[in-house]
């Protein structure tokens, strides 16, 4: 997940794993205030959107095959690009194409404020992988006029239907690419592709709940790798596969996979990419789970992916996964420091304050390693996750294991991109702010890897429920993610952390914890417009964890909220007291998931996750404005260029890391298109 694959956030000068890709990096408050705008960091700057370039560090100590390796999985991934955008929305394409034949055949005017917009718009789509904003979900607006629209693509010969043009400029059509609200048909309210015209969430739900035996212990992940479509009116799932749906960009994708294969580091990772290629030729669950099965397994070697339809964020009712792509290469030296997590799984479940039963016996198989990212592409792509743990079926996690991995590189960017303006701004006093800078960047580290090793490794659900997604359905991400979360600050303020040598003080505790609930309920207000809900799953969590905290230990003022000149702080005036609460949050969040409790996920959710204080919004909005901080970063990638002979074997590949971001975008339409 990002952070299970789940897409983490940034936290406390750190970060903090979201399932476990925190599909969406967030600037928080240790993370990034005063922006540095260094030419080897900042690569550009528009809308609410900053984008940084990563370093690969020691890719020429890496032998010939672990280069091709890394070359050849790095252009399956990007292979793949197109097919994010289809599941997004079904005009992103057709918007896309449009804007980047535009952008390549006009000569006109560009220094005008109409052009400048027009390249806005462009960027905020190739940086959303479409017309949605990527954490948002609400449709991006253009700046500039339809008729400015329809004068550009009448000059440049750019074809683009009438519909699609309606779609960029209307304020009915497609307007939120995800609808989380468990009052309105989901899936007719959300604008995601992943849905043919006519279905509705009670004709899905209902088409699985034919198919799905809850008793069955080892269940594929229904609905997965398909668009559901009604066909001579029954429901059908068009499958993403090669000769099926997404076909075209799936046979470049096994192409390179093929090529992997030949230089796998061993026979265990080549089994592996076998194993992927057949599933993407059959678009069969059952070998989807034996890929997986494999992959959990393949732990040997510097070199590792994560490549297919994954995460189901995108998703308003948790089915259907976005595809996506991450190409690794194991630190060494980093992944030590954090090997011990793994090791002492089991300690820290037989240790949690999970009700017995609900507690796994044999917790399996994880690995943690930090690792380089050499490449990125669909849903981890411009927006990247810090930390991913994977795979999400629960009964392979169970009884296979799982991989984490802590993006190493990830995060030195974000970090030397980052100053301290957002926690001068809301820290309740100087204690905090010191506490912040001197163990901020280490408690979200050993956060994000107690969120991932741990956090999603455990807990067990009971015999005869079904899996979080049919029980819990629309809540079941939001729930996991704060289960998660709930057991890494359980732990990080545990003396066991001191014991094994990963902290020296509990201070490192402290200072997660300060970081914590002044996220959940100031900071991250800076992402949603005034008068919105909370509807991200990440968003969701943390605030549910801190307001529900909040009220919880009210009667012992646990944490205090002071205001003091018109502005807002929290104070924690008892660490220990609230780490019993979160423990006891945590335990009522895992039972929930072990019995399928949706009525009291529910509520848990809806009552503190959701609503938010629009006069504490909008006093958070005004004292982030004067600090000019785009709330939202991504990365461009290096570029692989492989070196050939006369004979055209490749002899070498080498990094160039210079595009700035329309140039690789402009670059991957024309490399990776194929899809129209």
């Amino acid at each position: 997940m990002k952070n299970n694959f789940t897409y983490i956030t940034l936290l406390a000068v750190g970060i903090l794993a979201a399932s476990c890709e925190t599909n969406t990096t967030e600037v928080t408050d240790n993370t990034a205030k005063e922006q540095v705008s260094t030419d080897d960091v900042t690569v550009d700057r528009f809308a609410d959107i900053q984008v940084l370039r990563y370093d690969i560090v020691d890719f020429d100590k890496l032998s010939l095959d672990q280069k091709k390796l890394v070359y050849y999985m790095s252009q399956a991934g990007l292979a793949g690009r197109d097919i994010i955008y289809d599941q997004n929305n079904a005009y992103n394409l057709e918007i896309r194409h449009a804007l980047e034949d535009v952008i390549s055949n006009y000569d006109g005017d560009k220094e005008s404020e109409d052009w400048k917009n027009v390249m806005t718009y462009a960027k905020q789509i190739w940086f959303a992988n479409g017309i949605h904003h990527h954490y948002g979900m609400d449709k991006i607006m253009p700046l500039f006029s339809k008729d400015y629209f329809s004068e550009l693509i009448s000059v440049t010969n750019t074809t683009i239907s009438e519909k699609a043009t309606d779609v960029i400029f209307s304020n009915e059509l497609e307007m939120k690419r995800k609808v989380k609200d468990a009052d309105v048909d989901m899936i007719a309210a959300s604008a995601n592709g992943f849905y043919g015209e006519g279905v509705t969430q009670a004709m899905v739900e209902a088409f699985y709940a034919d198919k799905i035996d809850p008793n069955n212990k080892r269940p594929i992940e229904y609905g997965l790798n398909s668009t559901m479509i009604l066909k001579d009116g029954q429901l059908v799932e068009d499958v993403w596969k090669s000769g099926g749906k997404y076909g075209a960009a799936i046979d470049k994708i096994t192409y390179w996979l093929e090529k992997a294969s030949g230089v796998a580091e061993n026979e265990e990772q080549k089994a592996a990419l076998n194993k992927l290629i057949e599933y993407y030729n059959t678009g069969d669950l059952k070998t989807w789970d034996d890929y997986n099965v494999l992959w959990a397994k393949s732990t040997e070697g510097d070199i590792d992916w994560i490549n297919g339809f994954i995460e189901v964020y995108g998703d308003a009712i948790g089915k259907r996964a976005s595809y996506e792509s991450i190409v690794q290469i194991t630190d060494f030296e980093a992944s030590k420091q954090m090997k011990m997590v793994a090791e002492k799984a089991q300690w820290f479940e037989d240790n949690s304050p999970l009700m017995p039963e609900h507690k796994k016996k044999n917790v399996k198989g994880v690995s943690y390693k930090v690792v380089q990212v050499a490449s990125e592409s669909g849903d981890a792509s411009p927006s990247t996750p810090i930390g991913v743990n994977l795979p999400n079926n629960n009964w392979i996690r169970q009884e296979i294991g799982s991989k984490s991995v802590s993006l190493g590189n990830i995060i030195s960017a974000y970090n030397n991109a980052s100053g301290s303006g957002m926690l001068q701004e809301f820290a309740n006093d100087q204690e905090e702010i010191d506490r912040a800078k001197e163990h901020g960047q280490l408690a979200g580290k050993l956060h994000t890897a107690l969120h991932e090793v741990v956090g999603h490794a455990s807990g067990q659900i009971n015999d005869g429920i079904g899996q979080p997604a049919e029980t819990l359905k629309n809540y079941a991400s939001t729930l996991e993610e704060a289960r998660a979360d709930l057991v890494g600050l359980y732990y990080i303020m545990d003396d066991k952390l001191i014991d094994l040598g990963l902290i020296s003080t509990l201070e490192v505790g402290k200072a997660e914890y300060d970081g914590y609930i002044r996220n959940g309920m100031l900071t991250q207000l800076q992402r949603l417009d005034l008068g919105k809900n909370v509807e991200e799953e990440h968003m969701q969590n943390r605030q549910l964890v801190a307001a529900w905290a909040i009220e919880k230990g009210a009667s012992e003022n646990v944490i205090e909220k002071i205001v003091r000149d018109g502005k807002t702080y929290y104070n924690i005036n008892d660490y220990d007291k609230l780490r019993v609460l979160f423990g006891d949050l945590l335990r009522e969040i895992q039972r929930i998931k072990s019995e399928g409790d949706y009525e009291a996920g529910k509520s848990l959710v809806e009552t503190y996750g959701v609503k938010v204080d629009q006069a504490v919004h909008q006093e958070v909005l005004d004292r982030v404005k004067p600090l000019d901080i785009a709330p939202y970063r991504g990365f461009v990638n290096p570029v692989f260029v492989p070196v050939m002979n006369d004979e055209g074997e490749i002899t070498d590949v080498k990094i160039e890391n210079t595009q700035n971001f329309v140039e690789q975008m402009m670059f991957y339409a024309k490399e990776y298109g194929s899809l129209k």
